[in-house]
């Protein structure tokens, strides 16, 4: 039976921390230059620019979550086999329209594809299809509002909630494909299990067809979820990234590498974990997190607010780092306050950062539902990250 193979990077950013890094040999340990290797053919998520440009502040923005990337990137990215470059995302507008520019310019200069972002909505759209096991064909999309939304003769990306553009890429790719992949950027940041309303919008994409949804941007590892025939990776974390934001926070130095193996009678997974190691800044083999392991629905609904919880607390973290004069002596209801802001940036009302969802799901944590789930592993870990004793 021939098999063809697909490997997923989750986050790169080379800047802060990873700034230069890029013409480090040691960077990635032998174990991942060697799993990076053996496949068909690399994504990645390019999270950011490739630009010289200056970078773009827009309004509300914050200089340490803007990034853009040296274009002497590309020959690192090219070093490591990566041939398909994922370039939708909260950053890659970073550096403007002449920023995104460069990047789709740089990429066929090198002779790679981009996916999920153009200079406009026809070519964001535009899937990357290979002809083995049957047909794979791949889409990307972003989450709003963040992943500036493409136009009919505008830059940006194809967004998570153009459901009917979604429809119609997927049925087009099914018309000749057996598999169908929808790679999402979006989610929560530094979460353990999705929220209610980004799991549902991945069900929609499987339930439109796809057959695998493959996520980043959260910048940790996340569960996944399988089912007959299909699943979906809700964050695969970090792989070369690293920031003071993210040091913040707990487990913004492990990340997943996956690989799948295609044939025509169906797929398989092989994921790899990684670690950065924050002492000499290069990425080598870790261990997996508990947090990794095939959640299903049942479980989901049993852990999800405890799940809640600790984003609640994250976001806390998040909040005193980004404005700690503001928020860090901050009572319980100084967080209220800020959760219910109907203004609050960043928050699309039922796509992300919705805490006028959040925060009243987290208080069912109460009634110690979770306590019933079987996967110890996963408690743990996501105690780990609530301060208070439950």
């Amino acid at each position: 039976m021939e098999t063809f193979t697909l490997t997923f990077t989750g986050d790169i950013g080379f800047d802060k921390y990873m700034d230069g890094k890029w013409n480090d040999p040691d960077l990635l340990s032998p174990q991942i230059l060697s799993y990076l290797r053996d496949t068909d053919h690399l994504i990645v998520n390019v999270e950011g620019p490739l630009s010289d440009r200056k970078k773009v502040m827009r309004e509300n923005s914050v200089a340490a979550l803007v990034h853009s990337m040296d274009p002497e990137v590309a020959v690192f990215l090219k070093k490591i086999g990566a041939d398909v470059w994922n370039i939708c995302n909260n950053h890659i507008m970073d550096a403007g329209k002449e920023g995104i520019a460069d990047t789709l310019q740089i990429a066929k200069e090198c002779g790679v594809r981009t996916i999920g972002a153009g200079m406009d909505l026809k070519e964001a759209m535009e899937p990357v299809i290979f002809e083995e096991a049957g047909g794979i064909g791949m889409i990307s999309v972003g989450y709003q509002r963040a992943c500036r939304k493409a136009g009919e003769d505008t830059p940006g990306c194809f967004s998570w909630s153009d459901m009917d553009n979604i429809r119609e890429a997927i049925a087009k790719i099914k018309k000749t494909c057996r598999y169908c992949i929808v790679i999402a950027h979006g989610g929560e940041e530094f979460t353990a299990l999705p929220s209610p309303y980004t799991r549902d919008r991945y069900l929609s994409y499987l339930e439109l067809g796809a057959d695998l949804v493959i996520s980043h941007h959260p910048h940790v590892p996340m569960n996944y979820e399988t089912f007959p025939g299909k699943a979906i990776f809700y964050s695969l974390g970090n792989f070369v990234f690293d920031t003071d934001y993210q040091r913040s926070q707990m487990n913004t130095e492990s990340g997943i590498l996956l690989k799948v193996i295609f044939s025509e009678e169906g797929f398989s997974f092989e994921p790899f974990a990684l670690k950065i190691d924050r002492e000499k800044e290069r990425i080598v083999k870790g261990e997996f997190p508990q947090i990794f392991t095939d959640v299903n629905e049942k479980e989901y609904d049993l852990l999800m607010p405890l799940a809640v919880k600790m984003f609640l607390e994250n976001t806390k973290r998040q909040l005193k780092y980004l404005k700690p004069e503001e928020f860090e002596n901050a009572t319980e209801d100084d967080f209220y306050r800020n959760f219910y802001e109907p203004l609050r940036s960043g928050r699309v009302p039922g796509e992300i950062l919705d805490f006028q969802i959040l925060y009243p799901l987290a208080q069912l944590v109460k009634e110690g539902n979770w306590k019933k789930s079987s996967l110890a592993g996963v408690k743990e870990f996501i105690l780990r990250q609530i301060p208070e004793d439950l």
